[in-house]
């Protein structure tokens, strides 16, 4: 029987304090995806035309600077061809919206690099261990490239993202959080020995599977918000009247480009969460695992229904702002609580 009391030998010692830090960081890392997602539904995001990394992080002072700023965004598409009545005032919201976002980003940045660098002086992160720690502030970096060139994409002749763009940011973003919870559990729960090869266990397979399952579900998610796919109907289980409206798969790149199609994969793919995440629970009880394990994977299956439901409630709803941001908060909880498991289902494969 599987013991969370015993661990295995560890070649890094855990520190509290940097799990505390990671986890803070997660959290602010998460809080960004889902602003982002505020922005995104506000339509606020392609508000500022420029990225200026320093510059920026003032708003604009003064009337004529706010005109300034005003004149390069009515030079978009977006202004040309939905938001031409637009106001000043009104586009002062829309602007103080991607402002926020983009503050809260290097907020974020800050949070990261000023306790690693005080770590590894304080040799509390020793150099031999700096490579994780790195990788993420590759990808804080990485992600906010990104970021500008989802909104490039949307500045030159559409008057919105690329889908995949933003899909690419929020995986990116996505990632960042998973390697920072994943090492902050590590700190928290302890290191296994990286020399040792543990076979994967049938929970641990079942999780990454469900992780998977997950990741595929959140890209189309991602695509969904970008070609703005959750607008195309608002009835469910019936799209156009019909379960299955005919042509969905007619050529190959409807599965990438097709509003229709990446919204009705979306819908029911989701579906196999509710079923992959009960029969990891039952293999988990079977096997008699410790109590929390079985009692976290309750949890986890509540949660899964609740997205399910909170998916549905967003069509029904056309896409109504509160529901729609609960909806992907969710999701990033689920997201953690997957990284939560495979990474406690690993610990205990690597002491039995």
């Amino acid at each position: 029987m599987p013991q969370t009391k015993n661990r295995a030998v560890m070649t890094k010692v855990p520190n509290a304090r940097v799990g505390n830090w990671l986890f803070t960081f997660s959290f602010i890392v998460a809080f960004l995806v889902v602003f982002g997602g505020f922005v995104r539904l506000t339509r606020s995001g392609l508000s500022i035309t420029e990225w200026n990394p320093i510059s920026g992080s003032v708003p604009p002072i003064g009337q004529q600077a706010w005109q300034e700023e005003f004149a390069k965004y009515q030079e978009t598409p977006e202004f040309k061809q939905i938001n031409s009545n637009m106001t000043l005032e009104e586009y002062k919201f829309i602007f103080y919206m991607e402002w926020i976002h983009r503050f809260i980003a290097r907020f974020a940045g800050l949070v990261y690099a000023i306790p690693v660098f005080y770590f590894l002086f304080r040799k509390t992160i020793p150099w031999k261990e700096f490579g994780i720690y790195f990788a993420m502030g590759s990808l804080f970096i990485a992600q906010a490239f990104a970021g500008w060139i989802m909104v490039a994409s949307g500045l030159v002749d559409r008057p919105s993202v690329s889908h995949f763009n933003l899909t690419i940011h929020l995986l990116l973003a996505l990632t960042l959080f998973g390697l920072a919870l994943w090492t902050a559990f590590g700190h928290k729960f302890g290191f296994p020995a990286t020399g040792k090869k543990a076979k994967w266990s049938l929970p641990s397979k079942l999780a990454m599977a469900s992780f998977v399952i997950l990741i595929i579900q959140i890209t189309y998610g991602g695509f969904t918000a970008g070609l703005k796919a959750g607008h195309v109907s608002d009835t469910w289980p019936l799209m156009f009247g019909k379960l299955i409206p005919p042509n969905l798969f007619s050529s190959f790149i409807n599965i990438f480009e097709t509003p229709q199609t990446i919204v009705f994969i979306h819908r029911w793919f989701a579906w196999l969460g509710i079923i992959a995440v009960p029969y990891v629970f039952w293999v988990v009880k079977k096997q008699n695992y410790p109590r929390e394990i079985q009692t976290g994977l309750m949890w986890l299956v509540g949660i899964v229904a609740l997205q399910i439901t909170l998916g549905v409630l967003t069509i029904l709803s056309y896409v109504n702002i509160v529901i729609a941001l609960v909806h992907q908060a969710n999701a990033i909880v689920l997201f953690g609580l997957a990284i939560y498991f495979i990474h406690r289902f690993r610990a205990l494969d690597s002491i039995n």
